[in-house]
């Protein structure tokens, strides 16, 4: 079985959970991330100024003849591949694979990850794409059970939304010791509003006020990565802070097995960006770490409030301090709530069980008649914008 994992544009370094379903789904997997679709893979035409213009000016001069050549692109990419099912990654791009594998009769099974179906902006352009996917689609992947209910609010029908998280190397994050290591803070996430790097600072440096060994090492890059250098030199915690900008994995995993505590202060951004299930949280549990994050996205599905970590609410500095405080001072505590994160991500969130459960998904939606094809009848395609 040869199955199409569909991309927007090319993978983003951060984008992990994307690679893992090309490299470890048990079929033939192909990756098409061109964009524009006719565009040969690697070219940077349709990302320079001149290439936006163009397609901008197609979408507006002729927004059905442009959406009519992406379809016509995606129907002779799936036939020189010989798919048999696709997985669109993001919402999205769900909407650009649809009139092609509706077409070709293929199984479309659409994987939403996080901004498709929170930012107010994507879904105010895709409404009607959306709804028209909703009842092609054979099967819609949330990460969380928040996005869960959220697609299902939306219109998607409730028994083709199926809550499967993305999952964790086990074997890579593994080793860490709370009880043995130093006061510590990690964090590992893109600088960007839903991450709150900024709110992470300003909780680690009300609690090392009061805990002065205190450190804090942040991994990660992205367009707050500047705000925050100057959020810490102005909170007078520069000389506990480290800022470690994008690291490889295996390099995060050494990180963790350093640390006393993860920490993630995740919040709604003005966009309305929600989170699904941060992978990062995945690793800190695997690794035997407790997480000190917010009640926020598909967080808590993770991280149970005083039994593998600690929760506060969205925006509540003072309270993820106090939270940060108490592991800083109680290594055995850390230690026993990271051993019970341990074990949860383990039973509930490794890789290996992620990716049984969505080729599960997909075969079952290929082993079922496609009937949906001629439920949509002649719908019009979503637009793009």
């Amino acid at each position: 079985m040869r199955v199409c994992v569909a991309r927007n544009g090319p993978l983003t370094y951060s984008e992990t959970f994307v690679r893992q379903h090309v490299t470890d789904l048990p079929a033939e997997t192909v990756l098409l991330d061109n964009w524009p679709p006719w565009a040969e893979s690697g070219s940077r035409w349709g990302r320079t100024l001149p290439g936006r213009a163009f397609q901008r000016a197609s979408r507006l001069l002729s927004p059905g003849g442009y959406e009519r050549r992406i379809t016509s692109a995606y129907v002779q990419h799936f036939r020189r591949r010989r798919v048999d099912a696709v997985l669109a990654e993001f919402g999205p791009t769900g909407v650009a694979v649809m009139g092609a594998c509706r077409q070709l009769g293929l199984p479309l099974v659409v994987h939403f990850h996080g901004y498709d179906a929170s930012v107010r902006q994507v879904l105010e352009r895709y409404a009607a794409g959306y709804r028209v996917m909703f009842r092609q689609a054979a099967a819609l992947i949330s990460v969380s059970r928040e996005m869960q209910r959220r697609l299902i609010e939306m219109g998607a029908p409730p028994d083709r939304v199926h809550y499967n998280p993305c999952g964790v190397n086990c074997e890579l994050f593994d080793g860490g010791d709370p009880a043995r290591s130093p006061p510590l803070v990690l964090a590992a996430a893109r600088f960007v509003e839903k991450k709150g790097p900024q709110l992470t600072l300003a909780a680690f440096a009300e609690a090392l006020r009061q805990c002065p060994e205190a450190r804090l090492r942040m991994i990660g890059d992205g367009p707050l990565l500047g705000e925050c250098r100057r959020l810490s030199k102005s909170l007078a915690v520069d000389h506990a802070v480290a800022f470690l900008g994008r690291q490889p994995h295996h390099v995060v995993a050494e990180e963790m097995r350093r640390a006393r505590l993860f920490a993630q202060h995740s919040v709604e951004a003005a966009s309305g960006a929600v989170e699904g299930t941060p992978v990062a949280i995945l690793e800190a549990g695997a690794s035997g770490l407790p997480v000190v994050a917010t009640r926020h996205g598909g967080i808590p599905d993770v991280v149970i409030d005083d039994e593998t970590g600690l929760l506060v609410e969205e925006r509540d500095v003072a309270g993820m301090a106090r939270r940060m405080l108490r592991l800083l001072r109680d290594p055995t505590l850390a230690a026993s709530l990271g051993g019970a994160a341990r074990r949860r991500v383990g039973a509930h969130f490794s890789a290996e069980r992620s990716i049984a459960r969505l080729w599960t998904i997909i075969k079952e939606c290929s082993a079922a008649p496609s009937a949906r094809h001629s439920e949509i009848g002649s719908c019009a395609r979503g637009s793009r914008g």
